[in-house]
């Protein structure tokens, strides 16, 4: 049997569709890159249980067409941000008296572009184009933010019918942190918590007693060194509640796990907190409010390392700074990406009505040396700010490149440190690698050292997309 069999609306010709015999779990790339493709473009149906070419019907019994969806969908979760927002169906069909199925995904067009495929820590993007899937160019990506149709996730409508019995967390939390005042229901009117149909917005949904889905999930965690690539984890704790929850308990993980010390001042002995309250408070608020609730599958990351605290956030900040590292935290700049939720945090006055309130956290560490300073390092897909331990002499570690032993290459050069280092946690390209290095993209660093170094097995070479990628092979160096 044969698709066009079982589907009555399929056209062979059309480009928007594709077929697989079954999902590869050695190359989830190749196929991982049709499903962000037709998100990219303009949207198409794929097929999993159908030959690819001929249309053949290849099918599944009942078990394995389950497992086959919850594969798929496990590794869209895990490798696609945002998760397309598709719909997943089962076709069955008889083949000789057997019951078989195949799964059919259809994938509208995203509303939120671009669809990005990360995968071993390189990110890239795909576009669907005349029935092939390659990566996307930069004309395109630019075209595709452009032109997205990206509406802020929290003032979205919701299906939730507004119900003041259900945020009794969020009247707890505003009288908290407004001196016992109550929250007015005409504050919440204002700021357009629901329509005046009743229904709630989503991001008000966020704040309800009840919400437990994975939107606001937090995960915590505690090493026993400077990084995550070679210390033990003494502890790691997820959690996902309402926003006001999610709050405090970042905070209560946080307080009850940091380190204190007495310092004498002034004749006086003072106890000082490895991170300041008010700083501590202020990056987890906007860790929240500038996090981005269209990425499924992620979570705001609290990482405590013996010399530091890192905040980290899903979503760059909305078309604000550029990449890269700053200590000038009241220089940072970023436009709302969450209004409502911004403005309930105004509302219940832990959030400055303008700025990011980094400023804040500048202000507590004023006193601090070098080595002390907070920074914020942001990405395309995250930002992270570095609350650096006051408690700990030497302060923070540069641990982004690890200090490396190995027995040297074979016709080595002087490079060859620095790239196994630069290259340890994360796969670069040349270009990055030249960059980090301070010199040209040349032949000689291409050929003559990267290539010697490829060779004699001391870096693994990958290629995704267009672009060549290497990364330190582990068992070729020891981390001192």
């Amino acid at each position: 049997m044969y698709l066009e069999e079982i589907i009555e609306d399929i056209y062979l010709e059309n480009d928007k569709f594709e077929c697989k015999s079954v999902l590869n779990r050695d190359d989830i790339v190749g196929w991982l890159k049709s499903i962000a493709g037709f998100a990219n473009a303009s949207g198409g149906d794929f097929y999993i249980g159908v030959e690819d070419k001929t249309n053949k019907l290849i099918g599944f019994d009942r078990k394995a067409v389950d497992n086959e969806r919850n594969y798929f969908n496990n590794i869209v979760n895990e490798h696609l941000t945002p998760r397309p927002q598709m719909k997943i169906s089962f076709v069955r069909y008889e083949i000789r008296n057997r019951e078989r199925f195949i799964i059919r995904i259809t994938i509208p067009e995203s509303s939120v572009k671009p669809v990005i495929l990360k995968y071993k820590n390189i990110p890239s993007i795909f576009m669907r184009r005349d029935g092939f899937t390659n990566g996307a160019t930069y004309e395109e990506i630019i075209e595709m933010s452009v032109k997205s149709k990206n509406t802020q996730y929290d003032i979205l409508e919701s299906d939730i019918k507004y119900n003041p019995e259900k945020i009794s967390m969020l009247r707890d939390f505003y009288r908290e942190h407004n001196e016992g005042k109550e929250l007015k229901e005409k504050a919440l009117q204002s700021m357009g918590f629901y329509k005046e149909d009743g229904y709630l917005r989503n991001g008000a949904v966020l704040f309800l007693d009840d919400y437990k889905e994975k939107k606001t999930e937090v995960q915590c965690s505690v090493f026993s060194g400077f990084n995550k690539g070679s210390e033990r984890i003494v502890t790691i704790n997820r959690y996902h509640g309402n926003i006001t929850s999610t709050i405090n308990y970042i905070m209560d993980f946080v307080n009850q796990r940091m380190n204190h010390s007495m310092v004498k001042l002034d004749d006086t002995r003072k106890n000082i907190d490895a991170y300041p309250q008010r700083a501590l408070f202020e990056g987890v608020i906007n860790a929240v409010a500038h996090r981005d609730y269209y990425l499924d599958g992620t979570q705001i990351q609290v990482d405590m390392f013996k010399d530091r605290l890192e905040i980290s956030s899903p979503g760059g900040f909305y078309r604000g700074e550029k990449l890269g590292k700053t200590y000038d935290l009241s220089g940072i700049i970023s436009k709302r990406r969450n209004e409502l939720i911004t403005n309930v945090l105004v509302e219940c006055s832990v959030m400055e009505a303008a700025g990011t309130g980094f400023d804040k956290i500048a202000e507590e560490y004023e006193g601090a040396d070098e080595t002390h300073k907070p920074y914020i390092y942001l990405s395309s897909d995250h930002f992270t700010l570095v609350l650096p331990d006051l408690t700990y002499t030497n302060g923070v570690e540069d641990s982004s490149v690890p200090v490396l032993t190995f027995v040297p290459a074979p016709k080595g050069t002087q490079l060859d440190a620095k790239i196994l280092s630069f290259c340890y946690y994360q796969a670069h390209k040349v270009s990055e690698i030249a960059e980090y290095l301070g010199v040209s993209d040349s032949s000689y660093l291409r050929k003559t050292v990267l290539g010697n170094l490829e060779k004699n097995g001391y870096l693994e070479k990958s290629k995704l997309s267009r672009a060549m990628y290497y990364k330190t092979n582990h068992d070729m160096v020891v981390l001192e």
